[in-house]
């Protein structure tokens, strides 16, 4: 299953998604989000990450251009926001977010956050342009269970995916264990805890075993927990090392260890109460 970073999970819908991608939110510099593309491609990513909210989907596609790959191997996500939630501007905004990417298809489209009275209008949308196939997947981001179970009970199509905050702060035991009932894969934004989660003792004492870094231990934590990850850097040397997890495994007693340091902490804001 987690042979390198090519690895990939089977969706419900039987579409495939690279276990390790690139993700670009907070990248504002243009030139810097095509580079970090083209890097993460060139070192065998075949997956990125981006939402229209961070508003830099034209240099995730121009990175994707340049790197010279074909469109066909590679696997891109994008996401509408919150204000353009609805079934009609949905529709808009997916077409101004394929535009952006100069793309034909995505491959995973999500809604970003569950705006409440808004989200199952804005799944009905997502629906359509999975059922004209315009994106090959659909799924949601930040959404707990009972926004999942009201989603399910009121559409045709479940979704493939949840993305959501997740790391060793917050494992998200109880809602990954949902998930995995339904058959919905999970995908991890801020799989690191932006460092803030790097001077955990007992992660710097397994990195220090296996010669890694906090950093690659965490991250190979949680693929061996099924959890696709979309670690975010700019710079070429972390994007190859956060590619770097298929030669070591972590053992049961590891893995109970890093499981042990969840405090149920957010970070970001919680998916019951955001405002924006």
């Amino acid at each position: 299953m987690l042979k390198n970073l090519q690895s990939k999970k089977t969706l419900h819908n039987g579409i495939e998604i690279p276990y390790v991608g690139l993700g670009v939110f907070q990248m504002k510099d243009p030139r810097e989000t095509v580079e970090a593309v083209k890097t993460a491609i060139d070192s065998g990513y075949l997956s990125v990450d981006t939402a229209a909210v961070y508003k830099n989907e034209e240099s995730v596609g121009e990175g994707v251009k340049e790197s010279g790959a074909r469109r066909e191997d590679l696997f891109i996500t994008s996401k509408v926001w919150n204000s353009d939630q609805g079934y009609d501007t949905t529709l808009k905004a997916f077409e101004t977010s394929l535009k952006k990417l100069d793309m034909d298809y995505m491959d995973l489209y999500l809604i970003h956050w569950p705006v409440e009275g808004k989200y199952n209008d804005t799944w009905k949308a997502l629906e359509r342009l999975y059922s004209e196939g315009l994106v090959k997947s659909i799924g949601v981001s930040n959404f707990h269970q009972h926004h999942l179970e009201d989603l399910m009970n009121n559409s045709n199509e479940k979704p493939v995916i949840n993305q959501i905050e997740c790391h060793p702060r917050l494992n998200q035991e109880k809602l990954r264990t949902f998930c995995q009932e339904e058959n919905i894969a999970v995908e991890a934004w801020s799989p690191i805890a932006q460092g803030r989660v790097l001077d955990e003792p007992a992660l710097k004492q397994i990195a220090e075993k296996h010669g890694k870094s906090s950093a690659q231990v965490i991250l190979r934590w949680h693929l061996q927990n099924d959890v696709v990850i979309i670690p975010k850097s700019v710079h070429a040397n972390r994007i190859k090392e956060n590619a770097d997890l298929f030669n070591f495994e972590l053992s049961t007693d590891e893995m109970n260890q890093i499981n042990d340091i969840n405090q149920d902490e957010r970070f970001g804001p919680d998916p019951d109460n955001f405002d924006f």
